[in-house]
């Protein structure tokens, strides 16, 4: 019965916790004009102040699929098609998705055996790629020019391991990333496509 208080007590604590991180990312990315800078901090950042984490980063979108990006954590999938997997089920619904326990999700891709929860939030940026797309709650809002640059991905060991305050938490420090990332520059490198640089 207290391990139950303790966690109601953690998760009363996660908006103070997110809303700190994002002034602790806002300090990493602000003056710094490198995308991959910029997510490779973001990345580094998430993994060593979220507890439970076996992994945490970034896929970007190239053409047709996601590539992996800037991460921490074991080697990972490289690519992964749009609708497969957490990730792809992310960026083609363009939304938050919290998976409690990654063995119940159908079509899971196991990068990594040992992960048992994950959350990944697409990367929804506004027309000119460096802006966010739209306010809390908006996502995929009709009329908005809009497009999903990729996705952030963070995977845990431990099963349960996230819930709706990860997912609004991490949904504001996206939003704080956003502005500091050209991103129609970072997926034309994802591509390949030197001439953007």
């Amino acid at each position: 019965m207290p391990e139950r208080f303790a966690l109601a007590a953690a998760a009363a604590r996660k908006p103070q916790f997110y809303s700190l991180l994002g002034r602790e990312l806002q300090a990493l990315v602000s003056g710094e004009t490198d995308w991959l800078a910029n997510l490779a901090n973001a990345a580094a950042l998430l993994y060593d102040q979220l507890p439970g984490l076996n992994w945490a980063g970034f896929y970007l979108y190239k053409g047709d699929e996601l590539v992996l990006g800037p991460f921490q954590g074991r080697p990972a999938c490289v690519r992964i098609r749009p609708g497969r997997g957490v990730c792809g089920t992310a960026f083609s619904r363009r939304e938050t998705v919290v998976v409690p326990d990654v063995h119940h999700f159908p079509g899971h891709i196991a990068c990594d055996p040992a992960s048992r929860s994950e959350i990944v939030v697409p990367l929804i940026v506004g027309g000119s790629g460096d802006e966010p797309a739209v306010a809390a709650g908006e996502q995929g809002k009709e009329g908005r020019d809009t497009w999903v640059a990729g996705v952030l991905d963070l995977d845990s060991p431990e099963p349960g391991r996230f819930d709706e305050a990860d997912a609004r938490g991490l949904e504001e420090l996206v939003r704080v990333l956003i502005p500091h990332v050209d991103w129609r520059q970072a997926t034309a490198l994802a591509c390949g496509d030197a001439s953007s640089s």
